[in-house]
């Protein structure tokens, strides 16, 4: 079997205690229940802690390094239970990833909102070019993720979907139109980033496809717009809101299917101001509760 918290204060209080009898007895539990506890931490441990007889009881030198290190482990466990100090660590920031574009617009309102309500407790954005924007490798508290990622011991909240606008070079013939389609961009080199991108070649048809190229970053991706070589993009219009770029405009896209979007987050939560959190971005969003 595993040792437990319960085998712990069973061993302190024998050890405080000097005799199984009195310590039961603080305990409020029988003295053979206390016995078998004790057996059971050793057993587990494979050491003997207490050497005990009818009239003698003494911790072995085990029992005594032991019982330093299992008074640190109960004691930090008090003070986290403690309901008076866990103001201490709700102070801790709440980390939110994004791999880009956070929130789009709506960004400023929520980051508004939570300073208003929670002015003693920071939520911090983090942009991460990473598949999961932090979340899987523990660097944030809950992620805002586009496109479909599975992440395993996670839950997620769908916001509402994003329409798709195209990234073209400024003075560029397209960027003149009040809309493209997919189909106008054939023929051009669709810039998309290999790691956070949503765009893939299977949103044109199979025998009118245009040619791809691959960058690693948001920033790699908006240059070689920018860089007026030819290059065009396609990406969720959030990506218009919260990354304007000196050589790149943004044009609707008439027909492209919309971004799906979710705020994610670890079951259970490492914050436990992850609850709010997803409220209030659901309210932000107008994106339905539960």
């Amino acid at each position: 079997m595993s040792a437990d918290l319960r085998h712990l204060r069973a061993f302190l209080a024998i050890a405080e205690a000097g005799a199984i009898t009195r310590a039961a007895a603080r305990l409020h539990i029988g003295q053979p229940a206390l016995s078998r506890t004790l057996h059971q931490l050793e057993t587990h441990l494979g050491v003997r802690l207490v050497e005990r007889s009818t009239h003698h009881l003494a911790l072995t030198p085990a029992g005594l390094a032991f019982r330093e290190r299992a008074e640190r482990a109960v004691e930090a466990v008090d003070a986290l239970l403690d309901p008076a100090r866990a103001a201490e660590w709700l102070r801790v920031p709440l980390r939110l990833g994004h791999a880009w574009s956070a929130l789009g617009g709506r960004t400023p309102e929520l980051l508004r909102r939570w300073r208003a309500e929670h002015p003693d407790l920071p939520l911090e954005l983090v942009q991460l070019d990473t598949r999961t924007a932090g979340l899987a490798d523990g660097r944030v508290d809950a992620a805002v993720l586009r496109g479909r990622v599975r992440i395993p011991g996670t839950r997620a909240a769908r916001l509402p979907d994003e329409t798709r606008v195209a990234a073209v070079p400024e003075g560029d013939a397209l960027a003149a139109r009040a809309s493209l389609t997919l189909a106008d961009l054939v023929g051009r080199t669709v810039a998309v980033n290999r790691v956070t991108g949503t765009t893939t070649a299977s949103l044109w048809p199979a025998d009118s496809r245009p040619e791809i190229s691959w960058v690693a970053t948001t920033e790699d991706w908006l240059v070689r717009i920018a860089s007026g070589g030819g290059a065009v993009g396609v990406t969720p219009a959030a990506t218009s809101q919260l990354h304007r770029f000196p050589g790149v405009a943004y044009v609707p896209l008439a027909d492209a299917p919309p971004v799906p979007v979710w705020l994610v987050w670890t079951d259970p939560p490492t914050h436990p101001a992850v609850p709010r959190l997803v409220e209030l971005v659901q309210e932000v969003t107008g994106a339905p509760a539960g």
